[in-house]
């Protein structure tokens, strides 16, 4: 989900965006703890897709 999108969905559509987010970042942690990870950059880009997220929540007060 882009920016543009992130800022037209309703509240429900980025709770749960957030929550698919955070178990994407965890199950590319449980693959770093076990030497799975191929790509080490996609934990960057899910890190800052959540920081986007919730400061987009804030903004739009429905956090």
């Amino acid at each position: 989900m882009d920016l543009k999108e992130m800022r037209t969905a309703s509240v429900e559509e980025r709770r749960k965006e957030l929550e698919a987010l955070r178990e994407r970042q965890f199950a590319l942690r449980m693959q770093k703890a076990t030497g799975q990870l191929t790509n080490a950059t996609e934990i960057g880009k899910v890190r800052r897709d959540i920081a986007r997220m919730l400061t987009v929540m804030k903004q739009a007060g429905s956090e």
